[in-house]
């Protein structure tokens, strides 16, 4: 199983939405961002097994880690075999079916999250990074309205240092090319609060 290490909470958080990992192995006291802020922000978005590991031993701190989402909590030192015990169990609960996919489809759009390449109508649609990572945050979503933050995390792996305007404009870059190739524009404003991705547009 290939790993993924995050050396702070914004570069962790980064390579969440990026990759979506099949489990979070989460240290509390991570610079930038905490690990609870991180654990807050993992769960807006999808139930991923969450496993804890930390130095805080007290008490307190692991009831809160499990009442705000956490599956395991593992404080040092731990041995190596039962860590690996801890993950196999949360991995076995979380079942195959929630692994998360390497291709998403829908009634508009094929993405092939591995390759970074987008279909519309058999035809590869051509998507600059942001982009490409702007459109897989909100088709990994449908349905689901998207705050500006939320999206500033996914696409570009920072919410503090950006602006929001920055959303706006390559949503517009996103819409124009779906119009283009397919006479569809999928994302829809929503005044005040962010957008949502809507496989077919309403009529």
């Amino acid at each position: 199983m290939a790993t993924i290490e995050a050396a702070d909470g914004r570069e962790g958080l980064r390579q969440f939405y990026e990759h979506r990992p099949q489990l979070v192995i989460l240290d509390i006291g991570l610079p930038e961002l905490d690990g609870w802020q991180v654990l807050e922000r993992v769960r807006e978005l999808g139930d991923v097994p969450v496993l804890i590991l930390t130095a805080a031993s007290d008490e307190l701190d692991k009831v809160r880690g499990l009442r705000e989402g956490a599956d395991d909590y593992v404080t040092k030192p731990f041995g190596r075999h039962e860590l690996i015990a801890r993950i196999e169990a949360l991995l076995r609960r979380a079942g195959e079916s929630d692994l998360g996919d390497e291709i998403h489809a829908d009634a508009l759009v094929e993405i092939d999250f591995t390759q970074r390449r987008v279909r519309i109508a058999d035809s590869e649609l051509d998507l600059t990074p942001t982009e490409f990572r702007l459109l897989a945050a909100l088709a990994r979503h449908p349905n689901q309205v998207l705050s500006h933050d939320q999206l500033l995390e996914m696409a570009w792996g920072d919410s503090v240092n950006r602006s929001r305007q920055q959303v706006k404009l390559y949503v517009g870059y996103l819409r124009r090319k779906l119009a283009d190739a397919a006479d569809e524009d999928p994302i829809e404003t929503v005044r005040g609060f962010g957008y949502r991705y809507r496989p077919t547009a309403p009529a």
